[in-house]
């Protein structure tokens, strides 16, 4: 059985995440790793400070340290920071808009962005663009997203 790791920044992201996991894969000990400090320190910097970045590296860490054999980040205001942690390790790790962005991408073509958590409205912008523009281009040689 596959231990994945969900990392979160607010409690209010455990139970649905937990709800979709026992609808769509039951089968993974998922383990809840939850640092609710991380979205009051974001809320007060326009930026991502090295301090959360190493934050995310730490978190990583741990979940490698339990086991888990991927990693998804609950929150969509660190796309930078789940980026490096990626970049970093050797398993799956993944953020929470990879899927839902896929998906718009697929099927429409006017895409609203909403947010319940306003410093994640820059990074998920500036990620779905980046998306779309990989998706336009893709189309346009043929090939797949992922290559």
């Amino acid at each position: 059985m596959p231990r994945v790791a969900l990392i979160h920044a607010t409690p209010a992201a455990v139970e649905p995440i937990r709800s979709a996991f026992a609808q769509a894969w039951p089968e993974p000990d998922l383990v809840n790793l939850l640092d609710d400090s991380l979205s009051r320190d974001r809320a007060l910097t326009p930026e991502l400070t090295e301090g959360i970045y190493g934050r995310f590296d730490a978190l990583g860490t741990y979940s490698i340290a339990i086991g888990a054999d991927g990693i998804l980040f609950t929150c969509s205001a660190f796309g930078s920071a789940i980026e490096r942690v990626a970049r970093t390790l050797a398993i799956p790790v993944l953020k929470p808009n990879e899927a839902m962005f896929a998906e718009a991408i697929a099927t429409g073509s006017r895409i609203g962005l909403l947010a319940t958590f306003e410093p994640s409205i820059a990074s998920m912008a500036a990620e779905f663009e980046a998306d779309a523009a990989i998706a336009r281009g893709s189309r346009r040689h043929g090939g797949s997203r992922r290559g």
